[in-house]
């Protein structure tokens, strides 16, 4: 297939657009700056620009959306834009272009609105609901991309427009060596003594290792035809405590593990405050603490894999913990 991949410059589009090439694809990114991955066509603009959308979607088979506006603070507006406007102007130009399959790269926070999720499937994305910016509207774009499934149904093919088969996936909580997202800001954090474990640091969690993401998406657009309608969450499958992964993460890195806790009702509390403290004065860089984050690293948040891993015809290949030994050679620190 000839492949678009938008948001390649970052640590999973990637891997994604390495993976295609690997296997043989012609691969094409979009994104604001070189994607720095040998063998692929880039082209430099923003899911926001019509005419780089319609440069980029021309002649592709598919396309694979990773690109969008990922933070824990910032203006509603510019949110909206990029994630809910450029899913839009990407999926009319798929459309104009007669592209066959598109997978939505979204997140599990488009259908998390606080509460544990244990053994939790794939519920509907709730704008409403969802907990901040990035969450409402991703969770908007996963609904308006699934929306423009050619043959939506609820279980026999039948009209539905002349677009893509769409399918959406939500990667949880995607780690590995040049993580600027997680795994730096972790070191970072832990190193400057900044770090904390909220509650007793016993909320089991899970995550999934950049290359089994990188695999889950490419089974989904191979898949894209028949699985077409849905969304699925992809995982490693391995859930593990909040002081597990943030030990582990801290000795890859060689840096010592946090040693100190604030009581979870706290940190929520402290979160709000300093989401009302930076829609007034935003800072330069990410907030220290949201209440989004408190409840992320403060309660359970791990999911069924059957669906996932029967209908996509897909397992991880890399464990957590030789994730975690990939980890420490990539910064010289110890997996154990």
């Amino acid at each position: 297939m000839t492949v678009l991949v938008t948001g390649a410059s970052g640590l999973l589009g990637g891997a994604v657009a390495r993976a295609l090439v690997a296997r043989g694809d012609d691969v094409r990114t979009l994104q604001r700056r070189s994607s720095g991955v040998p063998g692929v066509e880039d082209i430099r603009g923003s899911v926001t620009d019509p005419a780089a959308v319609a440069r980029a979607v021309e002649g592709v088979d598919a396309v694979v959306h990773l690109a969008a506006k990922v933070s824990l603070a910032g203006e509603p507006a510019e949110f909206h834009a990029v994630n809910v406007e450029g899913t839009r102007a990407l999926l009319d130009a798929a459309e104009r272009a007669g592209v066959e399959r598109f997978v939505q790269v979204s997140s599990p926070s488009v259908a998390h609105v606080g509460a544990s999720l244990v053994g939790a499937g794939t519920t509907p994305a709730d704008p409403r609901h969802a907990r901040g910016e990035y969450a409402r509207t991703k969770a908007a774009a996963e609904l308006l991309a699934l929306g423009r499934d050619r043959r939506r149904s609820s279980g026999s093919e039948v009209s539905g427009g002349t677009g893509p088969s769409v399918v959406a996936v939500r990667p949880h909580i995607v780690w590995g060596p040049g993580d600027t997202q997680l795994v730096e800001r972790v070191l970072e954090r832990a190193a400057s003594g900044r770090l904390p474990l909220l509650g007793h640091g016993a909320a089991l969690i899970d995550t999934l290792y950049v290359d089994n993401a990188a695999d889950g998406i490419l089974a989904a657009l191979d898949r894209a035809h028949d699985v077409h309608g849905r969304a699925y969450v992809l995982t490693n499958g391995e859930p593990r405590t909040v002081a597990d992964l943030l030990t582990g993460i801290c000795r890859a890195g060689g840096v010592e593990p946090p040693r100190w806790r604030v009581p979870a009702g706290v940190a929520r509390a402290a979160g709000s405050l300093v989401e009302a403290v930076w829609r007034v004065r935003p800072g330069t860089d990410e907030p220290p603490m949201t209440r989004f984050l408190a409840e992320q690293l403060s309660s359970a948040h791990w999911f069924d894999q059957r669906a996932t891993r029967r209908d996509l015809r897909w397992r991880p290949a890399v464990g957590v913990d030789e994730g975690l030994r990939r980890l420490a050679a990539h910064y010289g620190g110890t997996a154990a």
